[in-house]
């Protein structure tokens, strides 16, 4: 086998010092990380510091507030915030809308609200079922969880985790920041996505200084 490069820290240092990034695509890419992510005084001041484009602060807060009615179990708050940000949102997204139902759905088995549960599913989510297979099999799993008493012996009991929660909400962010001409997630974590791919794939040929702490970017002396 072919014994692998080894590149040492000074040569790598070197090479690093030799790429050039803009300041303004770095604000840029701080920005969206704030705007997608929801942090509302941090991209007003960031963007007083670093001048960037005007961001609408105001679109931030009404999607936040949307997030934060979901991952509280208060859908039906977020079903009417989202309807006065935009109707088309859930007309056009019947997969999202189905979603939102379904988390009610949830949230009234979770308060033990039985009877109010089974006419919700039966009224509102049943018919959606009828037409898309898909919506049918999760609705059948979420009434499911009406048949045990200890939800913690349940085999779909992860529906009433919080995670479930958090996995609506992000939905519904997302929808709404594509409705905004927003992407609906941050380019930072992707960039460092493709850095922990670059460098698997680099490892297979030579030794080099690694990152391996996305915290810290400490590089790591190559092994010898």
């Amino acid at each position: 086998a072919t014994s692998k490069k080894v590149i040492t820290r000074e040569e790598w240092e070197k090479k690093l010092s030799d790429v050039k990034i803009r300041k303004e695509d770095m604000n840029k890419l701080v920005m969206n990380f704030l705007v997608t992510e929801g942090y509302v005084d941090a991209a007003e001041k960031f963007r007083m510091e670093s001048g960037t484009e005007h961001i609408d602060l105001a679109t931030i807060t009404d999607r936040m507030a949307v997030k934060k009615a979901v991952q509280s179990g208060n859908v039906e708050d977020a079903i009417e915030k989202v309807n006065d940000l935009n109707p088309e949102i859930l007309d056009t997204n019947p997969q999202l809308f189905f979603h939102l139902q379904q988390q009610r759905l949830i949230e009234l088995i979770r308060n033990g609200k039985v009877e109010e549960a089974l006419e919700f599913a039966q009224e509102e989510l049943a018919p959606r079922g009828e037409e898309n297979q898909s919506f049918l099999e999760e609705l059948e799993r979420t009434v499911a969880l009406l048949a045990f008493e200890d939800v913690t012996n349940c085999p779909v009991g992860e529906l009433l985790d919080i995670s479930q929660r958090l996995k609506t909400a992000s939905e519904v962010n997302a929808a709404i920041l594509t409705s905004q001409s927003h992407e609906k997630d941050p380019k930072l974590p992707s960039l460092l996505k493709m850095l922990i791919w670059a460098q698997n794939q680099l490892d297979e040929k030579a030794a080099f200084p690694r990152i391996s702490n996305l915290s810290t970017a400490a590089l790591e002396d190559p092994p010898v």
